[in-house]
């Protein structure tokens, strides 16, 4: 069976034998019968001083009382080769012991993505374990803003590399449908929809309504739909009455905008539904029954100071209306114990920091244990356009939207640019250069290289190139640095992958993506694909296509297009 991870599977080797020849010194009495400390296999910055480092001198010089120089020599002398990926392995500075791997691993890495194709760079890290990623959940009263446009990429990504680790997925979208921002959302919607028979003047806007020209716009769809059947009716029946119009197509916009971002969802999930089904009445009888929740002059208090906190919260309040801190908790308790996932994980804006500690806390409280959940914070993004702030959409002259931003700019570069720096890092989004058609734009120059390997192959085709069945020796001809730089970053793929699924550093994506399409132009202006000699053309067309294909499956995994041509 093929491995899926080189990478990891030499690093793993790398260890035991290592370990192997830590036991035979001790042994051999040149080493303590002490306790093996643990030590670290790194790929090095510099390959060229070997594949892979070990610290395990340096890290052992305590316990087995010896110069870690002294420690490197002997493991150095023992380590056994026979069977293994490694050639040869050299001692460096203090005691750092470098490892060189054979010929053979380099080309079982390009019958490895040969083989594996479009499954090239899964594995099956996370054993099935059940994960969901619940992003976005933008409040359903507007349109959504550039934090959506990020979480949304940054949650999508994640999800994707945690399936292609071998996790079981499901990505969710919470509607917060329930609470204080509908009935804000029901009360701008009566004012403008009155405004329209009565005028501003007799109807003043609230002052903390939503201001949006969304509101106006839906109000004046149910007029043209409904007339002034809400006029003269009670003020409940009218809200209620044009919060049923507006929250659904509202619903449907979002879908839509997210549809055509590339973000599709297992489940939208309505707020509204904890209160109907009394999960939140559960919730609260979990916390009480752990003596986490008590009832006082007609409040029900979460007893948040036994958890560490400086205070206690109000989750029922005397008149009835649960807060929304008690909807989360509930919502929460919902995912892993209710639906029984493993692991719940949350892309939140930065200012929501605050509410971290105490929903963890609180999972903690309901006999969850809070390290069940976690929560990713994001920074802001600022759109920039002439190298000045743009925030005003020239058509609306209001904020910029995520629809908005679709029209300015494509999908795949929406996508790349928002996954380029790490969430916790704010950004600059450069418009202009999301639009040019150049190097300098990164991820054109990764499509250019894959469009630049599509054209390769047509050529190598008219010249009746095949370079199926590369034997072992033909593989064996690729020894040009340039070669063996772009064969190892080929294999880096899984164990990228499955760093961002267990680190959840989704710009690891798009830095893979341009360093491989950098060491892909690199090789090309190096070493002639098309020559004379049929061997080494067989070996660089497969080389080419093991590119092509690690390069296709990375944007993939991102939802952004391999164009063939550009």
């Amino acid at each position: 069976m093929v491995n899926r991870d080189l990478v990891s599977a030499a690093r793993e080797q790398a260890k035991e034998l290592i370990y192997a020849a830590v036991l035979l010194a001790q042994r051999e009495g040149l080493f303590p019968e002490a306790d093996i400390p643990s030590f670290s296999v790194e790929i090095p910055s510099d390959v060229s001083h070997g594949d892979f480092a070990a610290n395990i001198a340096m890290v052992s010089a305590k316990a087995f009382r010896k110069p870690p120089r002294a420690i490197a020599e002997a493991i150095t002398e023992r380590l056994n080769f026979e069977n293994s990926f490694f050639a040869r392995a050299e001692i460096a500075g203090p005691g750092f012991i470098n490892i060189f791997l054979k010929a053979e691993w380099f080309t079982a890495v390009l019958k490895a993505v040969t083989e594996l194709a479009g499954e090239y760079g899964r594995t099956n890290y996370g054993n099935g374990k059940r994960v969901m990623v619940e992003f976005v959940s933008a409040n359903p009263t507007g349109p959504m803003h550039m934090g959506n446009a990020r979480g949304g990429v940054i949650g999508d990504c994640l999800a994707a590399a945690l399936e292609a680790s071998g996790f079981d997925v499901a990505r969710e979208f919470y509607l917060n449908d329930a609470g204080n921002q509908v009935n804000k959302f029901a009360i701008s919607l009566e004012a403008r929809y009155l405004q329209i028979y009565k005028g501003e003047d007799e109807i003043p806007f609230p002052e903390d309504g939503y201001h949006g020209d969304d509101i106006t716009e839906r109000a004046k769809q149910f007029a043209e739909e409904h007339g002034d059947s809400l006029v003269n009716v009670e003020e409940q029946v009218r809200r209620n009455a044009l919060v049923e119009f507006a929250m659904p197509r509202n619903v449907a916009a979002m879908r839509q905008t997210l549809a055509s971002y590339r973000i599709e969802y297992n489940t939208w999930f309505h707020e509204s539904v904890l209160h109907a089904d009394g999960s939140i009445d559960r919730a609260l009888e979990v916390l009480k029954n752990n003596g986490m929740a008590y009832e006082q002059d007609g409040t029900i208090w979460y007893a948040a100071t036994k958890m560490g906190a400086e205070k206690d919260e109000v989750l029922v309040r005397q008149n009835g209306i649960s807060t929304y801190f008690a909807a989360d908790i509930a919502y929460h308790y919902n995912k892993l114990a209710t639906r029984e996932y493993d692991l719940a994980i949350n892309i939140w804006g930065a200012d929501h920091h605050g509410h971290v500690a105490r929903l963890k806390g609180a999972l903690d409280a309901v006999g969850l244990s809070g390290n069940r959940l976690d929560i990713i914070l994001m920074q802001l993004v600022r759109l920039m356009k002439d190298g000045e702030p743009y925030r005003m959409s020239k058509r609306s002259g209001k904020s910029i939207t995520l629809s908005d931003l679709l029209d300015m700019v494509s999908a795949d570069a929406a996508r790349f640019f928002f996954n380029m720096r790490d969430s916790g890092a704010a950004m600059d989004f450069d418009l202009d250069l999301a639009v040019q058609q150049d190097s300098q734009n990164p991820v054109f120059y990764v499509q250019y290289a894959h469009a630049r390997i599509c054209s390769i192959e047509k050529n190598l085709h008219d010249a009746g190139c095949d370079w199926s069945n590369i034997t072992d020796k033909e593989y064996a001809l690729l020894t040009a640095p340039e070669e063996i730089e772009l064969i190892r970053k080929i294999a880096q793929l899984p164990s990228t992958i499955i760093n961002v699924a267990e680190y959840y550093n989704t710009a690891s994506l798009t830095h893979y993506a341009i360093d491989i399409a950098g060491l892909f132009h690199k090789f090309y202006n190096a070493c002639r694909v098309l020559g004379d000699d049929k061997a080494l053309t067989r070996a660089r067309a497969s080389l080419c296509m093991a590119t092509r294909t690690t390069i296709a499956n990375v944007l993939a995994l991102m939802k952004i297009s391999a164009p063939e041509t550009m």
